[in-house]
């Protein structure tokens, strides 16, 4: 049995709204899971969710309003402050390449600070930003350039080696993938893999594409507006999926055959506020099996290996 890196129980983040703070986004309600070492676990779902902010949370880069985040034993979601060498085991892969480097830093140096921080250059930093740029198909030649220099993929790259150089136990990967053409998407996965096989590394991977997600994750959980509808192994949430919101994210998915006969469900209306969310199921306003129930009593997620929140 593969060691428990990471657990999440009823994790809360609500945000003021307004100019006295009276009024509540809740951006995240009540979200409970488990990460295991060599283990991917993907949170998916439309924007605004709350997937990126479940992933802040996990770092203790916000603090949450309620709920404990455990990191082998450790309740890092209490700490007013995440020691070095926490940091150094938990890495993060933002999303946005172009606002987590530095402008005023060159390649070098950006790719040499994980280990100024942390004191392990030793006098071969050379050699050490060497190994990255190789290990993510970057070419020495980028090195003197500042990251307006470079491309979005190449930033994002950068980004990648960055959460990788020290070795971590635990990445939460925040759309990883998405600044990168389809070739370059192709290797900084199967690079995220090898690493992963190398290193017993677990991944919270988060992010809207479903097709990298399926190839990718071991377990998928399902969110929208702020709560976990669906959770379960890959296969089984994408072979028989039991929510309804679960089953019109799959039929998005594109197909490359023009003659299969998969039917696209279409959502009618839009995602409600998190500052108003409605009673009952969240997503009964759109929902096409809504029952009575559904707009009074909040559904539980129940189930074993596959677990859904539905009163179907």
């Amino acid at each position: 049995m593969e060691e428990k890196l990471i657990e999440v129980v009823d994790l809360k983040k609500y945000f003021g709204s307004g100019i006295f703070k009276k009024s509540w986004i809740k951006a995240v309600d009540g979200v409970s899971f488990e990460i295991c070492s060599k283990e991917t676990f993907a949170l998916v779902g439309e924007s605004g969710c709350g997937k990126s902010t479940v992933g802040r949370c996990t770092l203790n880069l916000i603090r949450p309003t309620a709920g404990h985040v455990y990191f082998k034993d450790m309740d890092i979601s209490s700490m007013n402050e995440v020691s070095r060498d926490i940091r150094k085991r938990i890495q993060v892969i933002f999303q946005d390449a172009d606002g987590t480097l530095n402008p005023r830093m060159k390649v070098f140096d950006l790719m040499l600070e994980p280990f100024r921080v942390h004191g392990l250059s030793n006098g071969h930093g050379k050699e050490m930003v060497n190994e990255l740029i190789e290990m993510v198909n970057l070419t020495p030649d980028l090195l003197g350039r500042y990251p307006h220099e470079l491309s979005g993929g190449q930033r994002q790259r950068i980004g990648i080696a960055r959460a990788m150089a020290l070795n971590p136990e635990f990445i939460v990967a925040d759309e990883p993938a998405a600044s990168l053409d389809l070739s370059v998407q192709a290797q900084i996965l199967d690079l995220m893999r090898k690493f992963q096989a190398e290193h017993g590394i677990g991944y919270l991977y988060i992010s809207h594409n479903l097709k990298i997600v399926k190839l990718m994750a071991d377990k998928v959980a399902v969110m929208y507006l702020g709560k976990l509808v669906e959770v379960g192994r890959t296969n089984d949430v994408f072979n028989c999926a039991k929510h309804p919101y679960t089953q019109a994210l799959i039929s998005a998915i594109p197909i490359l055959d023009p003659c299969a006969g998969r039917k696209r469900i279409l959502l009618k209306g839009d995602i409600p506020s998190p500052l108003n969310p409605p009673a009952g199921c969240r997503f009964h306003t759109r929902c096409p099996y809504r029952m009575k129930r559904c707009m009074i009593e909040e559904p539980a997620l129940v189930g074993d290996k596959h677990i859904v929140a539905c009163h179907l």
